[in-house]
């Protein structure tokens, strides 16, 4: 079994625990703490059991599974957040996803591979979409700030109007990536079975199938449940998480956006964090780089836009008028992640250029003024 099969294991123990917390009123500090703990294996076993799912469906509908699962976890907390009513939050954990995901995730990957090899190579043409689809991303958050910012008036109303038209084109466009990536151009995404390496799954696809006796495959029913299961899970915890985060980030005196934009996708996006560092020590860093762009792409033309139209739906309106500061976090962000990657090679010291403007950028929302 993987070591990160075991930890995940061993903290499923904080589930019971953080409800404890909750019905015996141990306090919004613990309550916070320990329901964290307790979404970092779910969201795991929800990741290996998408993978799993995937090995059994095949490539286009595992690809779907993947998009659309790869980020269910962040995408939980944020509905809850959102059906709370803090739209901010939302926000900046939208923003900081997408930077977790392109400095942090990225750099790691980088640092960490790029200690082990020398030079990492990843295919350009693929680095090449995803940038200009993630450039795509930042003009639409962009957009709806710069016409508030650049008109004496702009009612609510519009601004609403204008957000769910935005999001709808950025959805059509993730739909028709999703087609570009799975049908029409997938021989470049083909990165390879390295979470795989060593299983019966990974043997099959390596090897002539002899007989359907002998090729293990993974139990269909078993994972989706697990997956149901890991879902149920993460939405409880995430109650528990988002109940007390207002009390418990006043107590540590942590701003709301430092929380969302910080704290939030680190809890939320674990599972992703790990698969992405691993297989890049293993020397696929095209993998990685898949991981960490493609969850940024999710969040910027899927899941943003779905909590718009959500919103608008369950009455929290929310729109696309992000904070000019976190908008120009993202554009920084997309900016030398595209600058780094479009060469199609990475080294330790591009993974440190990477980190470094992470750490820069969280300290510069710890000491934004609220």
């Amino acid at each position: 079994m993987k070591i990160k099969n075991i930890i995940s294991l061993a903290l499923l123990v904080f589930i019971p625990i953080s409800i404890a917390a909750e019905f015996l009123h141990w306090g919004s500090t613990a309550v916070f703490a320990t329901s964290a703990l307790a979404i970092l294996p779910l969201a795991v076993w929800l990741s290996t059991a998408t993978e799993e799912i995937a090995v059994i469906s095949g490539p286009s509908i595992g690809g779907l599974l993947n998009a659309f699962f790869g980020n269910a976890t962040e995408l939980i907390i944020a509905l809850i957040i959102l059906k709370e009513g803090a739209i901010d939050i939302v926000k900046a954990s939208l923003t900081g996803t997408i930077l977790s995901n392109l400095l942090l995730v990225m750099g790691l990957s980088m640092f960490l591979g790029g200690w082990r090899y020398k030079e990492q190579e990843f295919q350009p043409v693929v680095a090449r979409v995803n940038a200009s689809s993630m450039t795509l991303a930042v003009v639409a958050i962009l957009l709806p700030a710069a016409v508030i910012n650049t008109s004496k008036v702009f009612p609510a109303e519009a601004n609403r109007s204008l957000s769910i038209a935005v999001s709808i084109v950025l959805m059509v466009v993730y739909v028709l990536t999703l087609v570009f990536s799975l049908r029409t151009h997938s021989y470049l995404y083909d990165v390879g079975l390295v979470e795989l390496e060593g299983t019966p799954e990974a043997q099959a696809a390596i090897t002539p199938e002899k007989d359907d006796d002998a090729t293990h495959k993974p139990n269909l029913w078993l994972w989706l449940g697990v997956l149901v299961i890991s879902t149920i899970g993460v939405a409880i915890e995430s109650e528990l998480l988002v109940g007390a985060l207002e009390e418990t980030t006043s107590k540590l005196g942590l701003s709301a956006v430092f929380t969302g934009v910080i704290l939030l996708p680190l809890i939320g996006g674990a599972a992703e964090y790990i698969t992405a560092v691993t297989v890049a020590m293993k020397n696929n860093m095209e993998l990685s780089v898949s991981v960490a762009m493609g969850s940024s792409l999710l969040i910027a033309l899927f899941v943003a836009p779905l909590l718009v139209l959500v919103g608008q739906a369950i009455g929290q309106p929310m729109d696309l008028d992000f904070d000019i500061f976190q908008v120009l976090a993202v554009a920084i962000a997309v900016g030398i992640a595209n600058l780094i990657s479009l060469d199609g090679r990475s080294n330790w010291l591009e993974g440190t250029l990477l980190l470094a403007t992470y750490t820069i950028l969280g300290l510069a929302f710890y000491f934004h003024p609220v």
